[in-house]
């Protein structure tokens, strides 16, 4: 039974992690070919994904979860918080390196999260830096250096605003990561996240209403690749993670969410023709073998809740 419940686990992390990253290279497709509004995009991915994760809560899981978090001011607000400076500036800063970029480069800065990690509880003093984190770092560094400038320093291979953006989407992750802590120890992720992206949803509506979009231009391809992205690249991507984690080690989870950029690269430059220069490919080698190492590790940093 146990075999068989890590034989599942494994199939979902690793269809989670794919899922994650082909679903930024669709949401680029839709840029590029579809004329799709960034803030449109994101608007509505978060508010009908919120609502999938909510309801799958509703009928598979304690459904009493989905409001008594609401019955309290501190989770509140703390929700209130997540949702927006923690979901929302994710979802959003990295649809917008990528609209400025390419999936591939967006996926990549951001996964320069878990360094930020590192540094910022250096800095709290909450963990001690060690070698393994100075390599980490070193190869995060060497891996922007190459991945931007394709060995040039003279000019850069990306467009400036995509770096910018894909940067801050790579500190928006290290604060979701962080924050959601608070929360995660007392109610279920589904209801975390659901509620996050629902309010990350609509406060973006304010910005651009879900409804006030012109889909004349779609084609059947269109409307599959938005399907997609709201879907599998979000919803679904999410649920099988957090699932995988009932029946696989957190360190096994991570290490095979690897998968998510080295298929928004491949899928990127295979699919949509984008092109990568020989130090891009040293660069995101660099930043792959970061990331495997971070999984590999064998303790994370115990977080407070100051």
């Amino acid at each position: 039974m146990k075999r068989t419940a890590r034989k599942i686990g494994l199939i979902l992390v690793t269809v989670g992690a794919l899922f994650w990253g082909v679903g930024g290279t669709v949401a680029q497709k839709l840029f590029q070919n579809y004329a799709v509004d960034v803030n449109w995009l994101v608007t509505t991915r978060l508010l009908i994904a919120g609502i999938l994760l909510l309801t799958v809560q509703f009928f598979l899981k304690d459904r009493k979860q989905i409001f008594q978090i609401w019955q309290h001011k501190h989770t509140a607000l703390q929700l209130i918080i997540f949702g927006i400076i923690g979901m929302l500036a994710v979802q959003y800063t990295y649809m917008m390196s990528i609209n400025y970029g390419n999936a591939a480069v967006a996926t990549l800065l951001q996964y320069l999260a878990p360094v930020m990690i590192i540094l910022y509880l250096v800095l709290r003093r909450q963990s001690v830096l060690t070698k393994k984190d100075v390599i980490t770092v070193t190869l995060a560094l060497l891996g922007c250096f190459f991945l931007l400038t394709n060995g040039s320093i003279s000019n850069l291979s990306v467009p400036t605003p995509a770096i910018i953006w894909g940067i801050l989407s790579g500190v928006a992750l290290a604060f979701y990561t962080l924050y959601a802590v608070r929360l995660l120890a007392h109610f279920d992720s589904l209801v975390v996240v659901g509620w996050a992206m629902v309010i990350g949803g609509f406060m973006l509506s304010f910005i651009h209403p879900p409804w006030a979009v012109d889909l004349s231009q779609f084609d059947v391809d269109g409307y599959i690749y938005l399907i997609f992205v709201i879907i599998f690249g979000t919803m679904l991507a999410f649920w099988f993670y957090i699932e995988s984690l009932h029946s696989l080690s957190p360190k096994e989870t991570s290490l095979l969410s690897s998968l998510e950029p080295l298929a928004a690269v491949l899928t990127t430059v295979f699919w949509l023709q984008e092109h990568f220069g020989f130090w891009q490919w040293i660069g995101t080698a660099c930043i792959l073998f970061m990331i495997l190492l971070l999984a590999l590790g064998t303790k994370t940093p115990e977080l407070s809740d100051d």
